[in-house]
């Protein structure tokens, strides 16, 4: 895993994420390999000895009509280069009614599919990436403080003096966390942020640790800002409270179909919600400080609430902790570096620049309004929301600050559906979850990643019945574990490198894994029994399944990788499976045959044109029927040897399955082709008139190695 300097080579290229991360190239020592099988490679006829054109262009034969092209004749295919088609996009679409269908309905609802070249266009220039990456952060402004203030409103309404040092230490926090940051996009330009970072310098351990803390804020991410958007909408209007999960629910199949349509175009769905929130806050601010500098900024003395729980240490921290949630987001930057536009790095820098000032500011303004104006949580309504009736005089002003709102909070969510499937997407390419993240859909965006996240959110937001208050506490813990990971994997970094100034950034990075580190263990021990645990208990979790995920790709990989060639010694060989080269494969074809009609007799046909040993198999229920059948067979006459089997309990997979099993023991070099013929039913009604035999083999014989099967298929003419 290689990093960069700032301003060195790496950092100026960046690195692109293409459609071909799924299909790695051959390592060194592969290729040589290749070259060495490919030498001992004998082959009855030349390769290009074939009775068709493969290019068709040359063959001046108009295609016809058929079921997957009834529009004939189409040119789905164009000769690029010598020995190279492009499949053009009317190749892509079904043959079938119903998916013909269905592939409508997609370009409908998310557009027409994006070419794989287009993938260096599908990037964000810096004014839509900031809303678009920013809307969790700053999203979070509108409840964090309220999360704090609500923690210290246990101890009394006198308590509420404490938020003003606590918002401090908490800008202290960001501006750290966030310089941290800045400096850990140069340095590792690859995106993947805190997964990538503590993998490479702390360890394989630490880095999926820090992936799985990441993976549980993002599906938080989503929980939260959705519930949190709903509850800004029912604080509006009280009426659709009883609709909170519904509306939760709809808004993340909202969020998914944007982003399914890919990255620029998501992007410019979700910029102007952002904006405009950030708008109506700084005009609430400054509306809000203008009266309060009319009355001297003299405090309006809060509401008398009697204390529930005693001053201490414990809560203090608590409500840090909780405050603290106002920075989830503030990693979204380095986790996207690849998805800017060149300059990526440098782009992605800069508008972390903007966001972290952006948020200090929002949120040390709305923590000393509160402070101002003597407002209290309560329940029923946000904080947020009484900041808004307090301030703006009668007109639509409160009404723009709580759409903004509910807006940016439902839309925060967005953040989430750009660096979550991202994330899987560098893990997959490592082995650590399922290589399907690796895919992109037809709009060049991770669709399998995006489905994924959308699923696990709407189960979380169905669970607490999309309650923020209860969703908060798990969401600190996730967030500053890859926060803490992150920034003491770049101290090892700049101790490893010591390059030009690496004490300051070294220092830089000390200071915000320590403090985050502290946010990491109070989150933890204070929020524990409210719902904490559950995050500490699925991180060590999630690095166990991560890790027995890298184990069977890691098994697979030996499996299948390609190793010299080495000749094999006389006599029988170990397995079929081991075989390479067309020299040393041993074929027996086998081709059961229940009756004697079309279908079995163009098996047996096609089974003796391939030149190879072929022997017929028949399972008769008893010795009577056997008998028929053999006479049926010389009256064929006899061209093929037969062995029939007696299933006198009338099983036929089960007694056919344990013969080939048999056969395959006594010879584990022979490769058992099992040719079965198969009737291919047009209409889906057909199908349970047939009982499918060949489908139920075919599951029968996949775990015994060594054995193929192939169907002849004969199609049905209604």
């Amino acid at each position: 895993m290689k990093a960069a300097g700032e301003g060195g080579d790496e950092a100026e290229r960046g690195t692109v994420v293409t459609p071909s991360a799924e299909f790695p190239p051959l390592g060194h020592d592969e290729r040589a390999a290749l070259g060495r099988i490919g030498e001992r490679w004998r082959e009855p006829r030349r390769p290009d000895d074939l009775p068709i054109d493969p290019t068709l262009g040359r063959s001046g034969r108009s295609p016809r009509p058929t079921r997957f092209g009834r529009l004939a004749p189409i040119e789905m295919f164009t000769v690029e280069e010598p020995d190279e088609l492009l499949a053009r996009e009317p190749a892509r679409v079904p043959g079938s009614r119903a998916g013909r269908l269905l592939s409508r309905t997609r370009r409908t609802l998310f557009g027409p599919p994006i070419s794989s070249a287009s993938v260096l266009y599908e990037r964000m220039r810096k004014l839509v990436a900031l809303p678009v990456l920013s809307s969790d952060l700053l999203s979070s402004v509108a409840y964090g403080p309220e999360a704090m203030l609500g923690v210290l409103l246990l101890a009394g309404s006198a308590a509420l003096g404490l938020s003003l040092p606590l918002a401090a230490l908490l800008m202290v926090l960001m501006i750290a966390v966030g310089v941290s940051y800045r400096q850990t996009i140069p340095a590792y330009p690859h995106g993947a942020g805190s997964y990538i970072v503590a993998g490479d310098n702390l360890g394989r351990t630490p880095g999926l640790a820090a992936a799985a803390g990441l993976m549980l804020d993002y599906v938080l991410t989503v929980s939260v800002s959705v519930s949190a958007g709903v509850h800004a909408v029912t604080s509006a209007l009280p009426a659709m409270a009883p609709a909170t999960v519904p509306l939760g629910v709809l808004v993340i199949a909202v969020v998914l179909a944007g982003n399914l349509r890919g990255v620029r175009t998501a992007g410019n769905i979700f910029v102007l919600p952002t904006y405009a929130f950030v708008v109506a806050v700084v005009a609430l601010l400054v509306v809000g400080y203008a009266r309060a500098a009319g009355r001297g900024f003299a405090p309006v003395p809060s509401p008398a609430v009697p204390a529930a729980e005693g001053l201490g240490l414990l809560l203090v921290l608590r409500a840090f902790s909780s405050g603290a949630v106002s920075m989830t987001g503030i990693e979204a930057v380095s986790n996207a570096v690849p998805a800017f536009r060149r300059v990526e790095w440098r782009n992605a820098r800069t508008t972390l620049g903007w966001m972290v000032a952006m948020l200090v500011v929002l949120f040390a303004g709305l923590v000393g309004l509160v402070h101002l104006d003597g407002l209290v949580p309560r329940p029923g309504e946000t904080l947020l929301s009484q900041l808004g009736r307090v301030t703006f005089p009668p007109g639509p002003w409160y009404a723009i600050l709580q759409a903004t709102t509910a807006l940016i909070l439902l839309l925060a969510a967005n953040t989430a559906f750009n660096d979550f499937p991202r994330l899987l997407f560098f893990m997959a390419r490592d082995g650590h979850v399922p290589r399907r993240f690796l895919h992109m859909g037809d709009r060049l965006a991770f669709s399998n990643g995006l489905v994924a996240l959308a699923l696990a959110a709407g189960l979380i937001l169905v669970a607490f019945r999309g309650n923020t208050a209860s969703l908060i506490p798990l969401y600190a813990v996730g967030v500053f574990l890859a926060f803490t990971l992150s920034q003491a994997g770049m101290v090892v970094h700049w101790r490893r490198r010591r390059g030009r100034g690496w004490r300051r950034r070294l220092a830089v990075n000390a200071v915000g894994a320590i403090l985050s580190g502290l946010v990491l263990l109070t989150a933890a021990v204070s929020k524990f029994t409210e719902g904490a645990w559950v995050v500490v208990v699925a991180v060590p979790l999630l690095v166990l399944l991560f890790q027995r995920i890298h184990r069977h790709y890691a098994t697979l990989h030996r499996a299948l990788a390609l190793h010299p060639p080495v000749t094999a010694p006389p006599g029988p060989a170990g397995s079929a499976e081991g075989e390479e080269l067309p020299q040393e494969v041993r074929h027996l074809v086998v081709v059961p045959v229940a009756r004697l009609n079309r279908a079995s007799l163009r098996a047996l046909a096609y089974a003796a044109s391939l030149g190879q040993p072929t022997l017929a198999v028949h399972i008769a229920p008893e010795e009577s029927e056997a008998d028929r059948f053999r006479e049926q067979w010389r009256a064929w006459g006899d061209h093929l040897r037969l062995e029939t089997i007696v299933s006198p309990y009338r099983a036929v997979i089960g007694p056919l399955a344990h013969y080939l099993e048999a056969l395959h023991t006594t010879r584990p070099e022979l490769t058992l082709t099992v040719i079965v013929p198969e009737v291919v039913l047009r209409r889906r009604w057909h199908r349970p008139l047939h009982s499918r035999a060949e489908q139920r083999l075919r599951a029968a014989l996949r775990a015994l190695p060594g054995v193929v099967v192939t169907t002849v298929p004969v199609h049905l003419a209604e």
